[in-house]
């Protein structure tokens, strides 16, 4: 089944893949400007924007439709969900991912007893809880989350508002397998064994992605360097947007294909 895509630019192909309940029109603006040097590919993920619906949305199946996207090496760009989903598709296809951008992405989104930075279990367990009742109310709630602790935090709600449903309502299934892979995901054993050029990318407010954990995950990855935007909190693209695509240009310029 084909993804909705949308491509700007020419050059080398860069895929970004968005986060939880959103879709690929959260970077139009970010796309716009890495467009000017790059092929840029902005991805609705399945069963999110104009992409089709889907039986299971779970990490082997989701990367298994993004490879039959692409039949080239590609850098990637995940935000969030998207940053997870990156990195299991840099373990399960090497050859394809030639470069990561991880931004406000974590290998585990929710707390362990050796991994403190994560959201607690209680938490998730209400969003799941709360997604069956009203996905809507819920969807809203996320937003909140994610905005909290950023500059222009009020303006910045407002918009992601806006952009919600700017493509039709996202699948329930896909809500809720990518719930579960925020809850159930770690990935932390498999950080050591990517061997792709990495740019970690966090907000210094982020409340779901806090720096401590995007400085260990750094160390883990054999060859990544960490930029931290302050004043940004889950959305560095959105909120510090020229600071964002500044490092992001300055990364991929430094690591040659």
């Amino acid at each position: 089944m084909n993804l909705h895509v949308e491509v700007a630019g020419k050059g080398e192909p860069l895929v970004m893949l968005h986060g939880w309940g959103m879709h690929g029109g959260l970077w139009n603006e970010t796309a716009a400007q890495l467009a000017q040097q790059y092929e840029v590919h902005c991805v609705d993920l399945p069963g999110h924007g104009a992409s089709a619906p889907v039986v299971k949305f779970a990490l082997d199946s989701v990367v298994e439709q993004l490879s039959a996207q692409f039949d080239q090496p590609i850098i990637v760009c995940g935000w969030s969900l998207g940053g997870l989903i990156a990195l299991h598709w840099a373990k399960s296809e090497p050859e394809m991912l030639k470069r990561l951008i991880l931004v406000a992405s974590t290998p585990c989104f929710a707390e362990r007893n050796d991994w403190p930075f994560g959201m607690t279990n209680q938490t998730l367990q209400q969003f799941a809880d709360d997604l069956e009742k009203n996905y809507t109310t819920t969807l809203k709630r996320f937003l909140v989350l994610q905005v909290r602790g950023s500059e222009n935090e009020r303006e910045l709600l407002a918009d992601l508002h806006e952009r919600l449903y700017s493509r039709g309502e996202p699948d329930i299934d896909a809500l809720r397998g990518g719930l579960a892979i925020l809850r159930d995901a770690d990935l932390r054993s498999i950080l050591p064994t990517i061997m792709q050029p990495a740019l970690v990318v966090g907000g210094g407010q982020d409340k779901l992605c806090p720096p401590e954990a995007l400085k260990l995950m750094t160390k883990l990855l054999p060859n990544a360097r960490e930029v931290e935007i302050r004043g940004a909190a889950h959305l560095p693209f959105l909120s510090h947007r020229e600071e964002f695509v500044e490092h992001v240009l300055r990364f991929l310029c430094e690591i040659p294909a």
